[in-house]
C-alpha cells in the first residue's frame, strides 16, 4: 500500500530544469508526478521537447505566453490564472513571463519525469532565450 503524502509548497526551488525554469517538487505516483513551476518577471524559457513525457498546466500566477508545435501545428497562446493547457508527447514548447509578476503553475506530468535527460533542447522557439 502507498502511503499518503502532505508537502508545504517549498518557498525555494528544488531544481532548475532544463528549460530554465524553477521546479518544487510535490508528489509522485506510479503513474504521475506534480511539479509547482516558477519563472522569474521577464525570463524566457529554453525550448525545448520530452522524450517520453506528457504534461498538464495549470496556471496559478502571473501572466505570460506559451509557444507549442506539433509537426505542422504551431500556436502562441496568452496564459493567465485559472487557465489550462496541454503538453502532447512530441510537443516542441518554450513560455515566458510577461508583466510584473513571476509566472506560476502546477504540472501534472505522465508518466513520472524520468530525470534530466528526458528534455531535448532545441535551437529554435517562439522567442529567443
Amino acid at each position: 500500500m502507498t502511503p499518503f503524502e502532505t508537502r508545504t509548497l517549498p518557498a525555494d526551488c528544488d531544481v532548475l530544469a532544463p528549460d530554465g525554469s524553477e521546479i518544487r517538487l510535490l508528489h509522485s505516483l506510479g503513474e504521475a508526478s506534480v511539479v509547482h513551476c516558477r519563472l522569474p518577471v521577464g525570463a524566457v524559457s529554453i525550448p525545448v521537447q520530452h522524450r517520453t513525457v506528457e504534461e498538464v498546466w495549470v496556471i496559478l500566477a502571473g501572466a505570460g505566453e506559451v509557444w507549442r508545435r506539433q509537426a505542422n501545428r504551431e500556436e502562441t497562446v496568452a496564459v493567465a490564472p485559472g487557465m489550462s493547457l496541454t503538453i502532447p508527447l512530441g510537443t516542441q514548447f518554450q513560455f515566458r513571463a510577461l508583466g510584473d509578476a513571476p509566472l506560476e503553475f502546477l504540472i501534472t506530468t505522465s508518466p513520472p519525469w524520468p530525470g534530466e535527460d528526458e528534455a531535448v533542447l532545441l535551437e529554435v522557439g517562439g522567442w529567443k532565450a
